[in-house]
């Protein structure tokens, strides 16, 4: 059900330094339900919130909520032309479901992968430089006119996700981790209550779905991120480090070669 914004607390929260908001949020609703965090952070931040999504394995949760607060919440999706088509496929289907009104699908500068990636095999030798041009600049173009952002990140994913709070900042912006107390349990509770279609390729054994060549099925007993690049010490793909560290590992990868 879309909810009105309530332009009042908008007004009052637009002119409020954003770290300061951050801490007053977190301070306030960092035990709160997800329903609650993305109903606060909607009505504080307004137009200039919006919400990521990679559309991927647990990503209908997320969503769900989302447009239970309001189906006009901007969703950034990045399409990196490395997707499965499956999640191309699942992108769609869960916006015509869930009636969610302003998905928005987000690629690649053409000048960007002309000049580092013509051959579409930057994955092969440098996975962070491919994640920065395929995900990390064009996320940060598009986020640029909002406050704040929210993901479907949670704490039981380990790695630098075991402490996430509510609310904090990164670059400037207000990062919103609705679920990050959510257990693996509490995922699929949610689920089967509303009926929520999973990815298509879950059922194949992929538990946490990203590109095509940097995911793997992971077996019983592994980490449900241990699929992704596989072999490698990296652990996450870029959007949720600062601009600045993603160049400097973009680079650096680079120079090892």
């Amino acid at each position: 059900m879309t909810a009105p914004l309530p332009k009042s607390d908008f007004a009052a929260s637009a002119g409020k330094d954003l770290t300061v908001l951050a801490a007053e949020l977190e301070a306030r609703f960092g035990d709160a339900s997800a329903q609650t965090v993305i109903t606060e952070a909607y009505r504080r931040l307004g137009k200039r919130f919006a919400v990521v999504s990679s559309f991927g394995a647990e990503s209908a949760i997320l969503l769900h909520l989302v447009a239970d607060v309001s189906q006009d919440i901007p969703v950034l999706f990045l399409d990196t032309g490395k997707l499965f088509g499956e999640t191309k496929r699942y992108r769609d289907q869960l916006t015509t479901q869930l009636g969610l009104q302003s998905v928005m699908t987000l690629t690649p500068d053409e000048d960007d992968i002309a000049q580092h990636d013509p051959k579409g095999a930057l994955w092969t030798r440098n996975t962070s430089g491919c994640c920065f041009i395929r995900k990390v600049v064009p996320l940060k173009k598009a986020i640029a006119p909002f406050d704040g952002w929210a993901s479907g990140r949670k704490r039981f994913q380990g790695g630098d996700r075991a402490r996430l709070p509510h609310f904090e900042i990164s670059d400037g912006k207000i990062k919103i981790n609705p679920l990050a107390r959510w257990s693996p349990a509490d995922v699929q509770s949610y689920r089967e209550k509303h009926d929520l279609p999973q990815h298509p390729l879950v059922a194949e054994g992929f538990a946490s779905i990203g590109c095509m060549p940097c995911t793997d099925r992971v077996t019983e007993g592994e980490d449900s991120r241990a699929g992704r690049w596989r072999g490698s010490a990296k652990t996450e793909c870029g959007i949720h480090l600062s601009f600045a560290e993603n160049a400097r590992l973009a680079s650096h990868q680079s120079s090892e070669l």
